[in-house]
């Protein structure tokens, strides 16, 4: 069991917040999740899916091919690799060996060429010869120990089933060499003399992927289409095989077993789910089949994402199947037990993980290799070898510890000018690394950078104030690192007012709200310089506010951030147009507008003004302000002022009503007036010069007298009615009889 302490000397703490503090005042970057971890660079470090650092196995570059795609590797009792390579042109299949030290010529000694696209599998025989399949329509080589020419041993074009794809070998004690076929899915067995091929066992489903020999003669096999883990008894005469485990996955890549029998298996993909082109097959005559290519393997190549990553499983002696891990992001392209624990090596991330088989979801990774596939594994030279793909390498994991281990952090961007503080840090090991810390005002710590600076033992810091900072750990063996925070200070800046828009007419209603009929839309100007259809949206609060239609009330409105995530509060000045002093409406605004009475305004032309400050989060001496002025709005409270309204009635048939009248408005322009005759129905009527758009209108008209609908006692008595609107909806009516 191992005992979590706190470090003492880097600063104890009882529990660091994750990410990010509160706004106000000294802040916190804290990293201690796997989801934060990963994503800093490694060398020699791993990283358990808890978060902890710890010195993990060093990790070199073993031989380069100067090739995009590495497929398959095997390797020798005497150390020797053998490096399967491939690429998209034919002629692109070969076979390097590779020495223990990397060398055997500058890029490897080459031992077999072939006229396919790829080297999809290598294994080495007892005799030491190595066997090299090759895909698509390729075939099983045997190549000399040593090199020299190669011999055919297989062919599936001589097959019944003239499977287009090979994709797995594997070989008995007694030198027997099983094939793992694809479009169709067929298993097939080749005698240890040579001979003809015999079918082990055929399936529905699309390819068999991979395969494993176990010590006993027991063949196990993942096929894609269906995901099924197949096991058969090599030994037993007519034995058939039997499906083991239908995993969730539609493809097995890969398959290990640990030394007590327990099998694991790699699903990858979503069963039902594929966006490949189909591979047609023809059968017999008439009759096309078609299939597709396992999505791992078109992944690999195109170095594209496969749905929904993948899962590892493990198949108890007893046969009882458990997932032990997701993987959401990564592609497990091989997998191997090496001295008791199970290695991944997947894409398309580059990652090798070493997965915990006893406890579910728990894991370490182990290494982030510099190519994007991790494709085949290989036993090394006190340790494991990775081939790996975009671009074509081998690297070394050795078994042991690296003697020194270097983990770098992210970037962190304090997102503004900051001043740094202490180091905290949780460690359960907290003598077996150093901490060093480096700051810049670039995105890119490349250039313009500060050096690394090794934290004091009380997690004092001597870097200077800026945006950007990265903190590394230098790891011991034995060493620990739970959690790493940072505190820092932003320099204060001033809040920003981005946008201020005033509605006369309109009341934020504090109660139930109004019917959508008496509502008004108080919405913002788009962005200078945007679409017509871009709404200016610095904050998230931009959408348009719901106010209630109120004659007597003005509501100002506005938009506002603070790039240090301050709190802030407002007040809301006025000033009449052309006036020199502002007067304060309201201060200690929490909200972002402001609803008043109008009244309080005399009529006329006027400014509102908002400023913003920080003062809830921080001192008075320390707090900033910001402000900004709305464009001209109007107070008009008053109606028009009418003149004497003249009506005389014209005889004739029918009866007419000449009339005159001029109205005024000391603030706003008369937009319309209207008319009625004798409580009849209210009709439009159009001033002197036909366009309404001054503070005084002229209006000389004549109408007909409507003819009475009852009697009355004086039939040549009317009542002429006029009612006249600003642009503030406030009217004036009045009234002339005519006899």
């Amino acid at each position: 069991m191992i005992r979590r302490v706190l470090v003492t000397g880097l600063v104890a703490v009882a529990g660091l917040l994750p990410g990010l503090a509160g706004a106000q005042g000294t802040k916190l970057w804290s990293v201690e999740r796997y989801d934060e971890m990963e994503k800093g660079s490694t060398d020699g470090v791993a990283i358990r899916s808890d978060g902890r650092l710890e010195a993990g196995p060093a990790t070199s570059l073993l031989y380069e091919s100067g090739k995009s795609y590495v497929w398959s590797m095997a390797s020798d009792g005497a150390g020797d690799s053998y490096v399967g390579l491939g690429g998209t042109a034919a002629g692109s299949a070969l076979v390097m060996k590779v020495t223990p030290d990397g060398k055997g010529g500058s890029q490897g000694s080459q031992i077999f060429a072939g006229k396919e696209l790829a080297v999809q599998a290598l294994r080495v025989a007892g005799d030491g010869s190595v066997l090299a399949a090759t895909s698509p329509d390729g075939k099983v080589y045997r190549i000399p120990r040593g090199g020299g020419t190669a011999t055919v041993v297989f062919d599936p074009s001589m097959t019944e089933e003239k499977p287009k794809y090979l994709w797995d070998l594997q070989v008995g004690k007694s030198g027997e060499i099983y094939v793992a076929a694809g479009a169709p899915a067929v298993v097939y067995r080749v005698p240890a003399g040579g001979g003809k091929a015999e079918v082990l066992f055929k399936t529905a489903d699309q390819h068999i992927r991979s395969l494993l020999l176990a010590a006993d003669g027991t063949l196990w096999a993942g096929s894609d289409g269906s995901g099924v883990v197949y096991r058969f008894a090599t030994g037993t005469a007519g034995a058939k095989p039997f499906a083991v485990y239908a995993a969730a996955r539609r493809e097995i890549t890969a398959l290990a077993m640990d030394a007590s029998g327990n099998v694991y298996a790699a699903g990858v993909g979503t069963k039902g789910h594929t966006t490949l082109p189909p591979l047609p097959v023809t059968g017999g005559v008439g009759v096309t089949i078609t299939f597709v290519q396992p999505g791992s393997s078109t992944a690999a190549g195109s170095n594209s994402l496969v749905p929904d990553g993948s899962e590892i499983y493990k198949i108890a002696v007893d046969g009882s199947p458990q997932k032990l891990l997701t993987l959401k992001d990564d592609v497990v392209y091989a997998l191997t037990v090496r001295n008791g624990s199970l290695f991944a090596a997947t894409g398309n991330r580059g990652r090798v993980y070493r997965v915990d088989t006893k406890d579910a979801g728990r894991f370490t990774d182990v290494a982030h290799l510099e190519a994007s596939q991790g494709m085949a594994f290989a036993v090394g030279k006190d340790g494991l070898l990775v081939a790996t793909s975009n671009s074509g390498k081998v690297f070394r994991l050795g078994d042991g510890i690296a003697p020194t281990a270097t983990y770098t952090s992210d970037v962190f961007d304090a997102q503004g000018f900051a001043q740094w503080g202490r180091a905290e840090v949780r460690a359960s090991a907290p003598s077996g690394f150093e901490l060093f810390v480096r700051s810049g005002n670039v995105e890119s710590p490349l250039m313009g950078w500060s050096d690394w600076t090794r934290v004091g033992p009380d997690g004092s810091l001597t870097v200077p104030a800026g945006r950007f900072v990265q903190w590394k750990a230098v790891f011991r063996e034995g060493g620990l690192v739970d959690t790493v925070a940072l505190n820092y200070l932003q320099k204060n800046v001033a809040p920003v007012v981005d946008e201020v828009v005033v509605q006369p007419g309109a009341r934020v209603a504090t109660n139930t709200p109004p019917a959508t009929n008496a509502t008004v839309q108080i919405g913002f100007p788009p962005a200078a310089g945007a679409s017509p259809v871009a709404v200016f949206t610095p904050d998230a609060s931009a959408t348009p506010l719901t106010a209630q239609r109120d004659k007597t009330a003005v509501t100002v409105r506005w938009m506002a951030h603070d790039d240090n995530g301050d709190d802030l509060i407002f007040a809301v000045w006025y000033r009449g147009v052309g006036e020199a002093n502002w007067r304060l409406l309201k201060d200690k605004i929490s909200e972002k507008f402001y609803s008043f009475d109008s009244a309080l305004l005399p009529d006329g032309r006027y400014e509102a003004k908002v400023v913003a400050s920080d003062v809830p989060d921080h001192t008075d001496a320390e707090a900033l302000t910001g402000e900004r002025t709305s464009e001209a709005f109007v107070v008009d409270t008053t109606p028009p002022m009418p003149g004497a309204l003249t009506a005389t009635l014209v005889t004739g048939s029918p009866p007419r009503i000449h009339a005159t009248l001029e109205a005024r408005d000391a603030t706003s322009p008369i937009t319309h007036a209207e008319y009625s005759v004798d409580a009849g129905p209210w009709q439009y009527l159009e001033p002197v010069g036909k366009v309404s758009d001054s503070l005084t209108e002229r209006y000389d008209f004549t109408v007909e007298v409507p003819a009475a609908t009852t009697p009355v006692a004086d039939a040549k008595e009317h009542v002429l009615a006029v009612r006249v609107y600003d642009r503030y909806d406030n009217v004036v009516a009045v009234k002339a009889v005519v006899r």
